[in-house]
């Protein structure tokens, strides 16, 4: 049984020569970039007129929906006493710290202490740019004055009716660098044997752009039987003949901080389209919290993909607890070994990295995010 291989002489001519991010740079100590739009929350975890807390590398933020109007985002610590705001109670468009009754406004102003006068009130809190597109609650949680400016996501396919939607993700125990890696490398194709049969990846050329990079492949399946879940997305039985080799292309981009993927045909839409982002969690960046938009174009019987919908979820889940398991132990030997040792020999992955290195923040330039 033979792993599977890449063109070498392709990989040369369309991406950058093989070279390794800046020498004495450890990617895995590269904070992410906060100068861009993340998702925190799923839309349906925040009902109207409640609150609840989560994060973005290690800053604690409180999202609130009251009955009438947007969710809005604070720091998730009340001035007063420092208790989380997410523990309060919304009331109209202001939420109200659970110890003091301290109130504060989508400003973040303190716009209410019970026992004081109005023109006695305390400073605020931080606010956050918050939108809410796509099922997602999203937060701006670097310089606000950018984020007007900053381009927001496009979240594939999940806005087209002509496509069902998986809304996915997980917390994993790793730097949000290694999740990248991950999707982008398709020769891990030999961890999903189980799941998948043997495929042999061709590696078909790339981009490699300031805030780019790109990788497309074809396949073939040299051996197994094609899962019932990948015949759902393809929307037909497929064998390992010559037939099937190599017909679609699978496309894999990382633009910083978001990826993609996508499956298609020659000029056909895609059947399917992936958006994803890792979302840093704790202030080490050690863990992220994913959340994935995976877009299937539903068949002409579009009540088949329907019935069929739960077989296709339990196919993707088996697939991401492979690599989940696999990038947690590439995190623990990272940190058993106090750095990273890594042996990287395949040039979309070098490139894909120096990426990751340039958009990032390196730690020693790391600050407080302005209040």
């Amino acid at each position: 049984m033979s792993q599977s291989t890449v063109d070498a002489d392709a990989i040369i001519s369309s991406i950058s020569p093989n070279e390794p991010p800046a020498r004495n740079t450890d990617l895995r100590r590269i904070r992410s970039n906060p100068d861009y739009w993340y998702p925190v929350a799923w839309s349906h975890e925040l009902q109207r007129g409640k609150t609840i807390g989560t994060r973005y590398a290690g800053q604690p933020i409180a999202l609130v929906r009251p009955l009438d109007g947007t969710v809005f985002a604070l720091e998730d610590r009340c001035a007063h006493r420092q208790v989380p705001l997410s523990l309060g109670r919304v009331s109209g468009e202001a939420v109200q710290c659970c110890y003091h009754g301290w109130a504060y406004g989508r400003s973040g102003r303190c716009i209410d202490v019970p026992y004081l006068g109005k023109n006695k009130l305390p400073n605020g809190v931080r606010t956050y740019p918050c939108r809410e597109e796509g099922g997602l609650i999203f937060i701006f949680p670097g310089d606000p004055a950018k984020a007007d400016t900053t381009p927001f996501p496009s979240l594939g396919s999940v806005r087209d009716p002509a496509y069902k939607t998986r809304r996915f993700g997980k917390k994993v125990a790793c730097h949000y660098s290694f999740m990248h890696e991950n999707l982008m490398d398709m020769n891990h194709q030999f961890m999903h044997m189980k799941q998948m049969g043997q495929m042999k990846p061709r590696f078909l050329g790339g981009k490699d752009e300031p805030t780019l990079v790109e990788a497309r492949y074809s396949f073939a399946r040299t051996s197994g039987k094609q899962p019932w879940g990948e015949a759902l997305i393809f929307g037909e039985r497929r064998d390992a003949s010559e037939r099937y080799a190599h017909r679609d292309v699978m496309t894999i981009r990382t633009e910083y901080p978001y990826q993609t993927l996508r499956i298609a045909t020659g000029d056909e839409p895609p059947v399917m389209d992936l958006w994803i982002v890792y979302v840093p969690q704790d202030a080490d960046e050690k863990t992220c919290r994913v959340f994935g938009l995976l877009s299937v174009r539903k068949p002409k019987v579009r009540v088949v993909l329907d019935l069929a919908w739960p077989f296709l979820v339990a196919f993707t889940e088996r697939i991401f607890k492979e690599d989940r398991d696999i990038v947690e132990l590439e995190q623990a030997a990272w940190n058993e070994l106090g750095g990273d040792h890594n042996q990287e020999v395949f040039p979309v992955i070098n490139t894909l990295r120096r990426l990751l290195a340039r958009c990032g923040v390196p730690e020693e330039q790391d600050s407080t995010s302005p209040t």
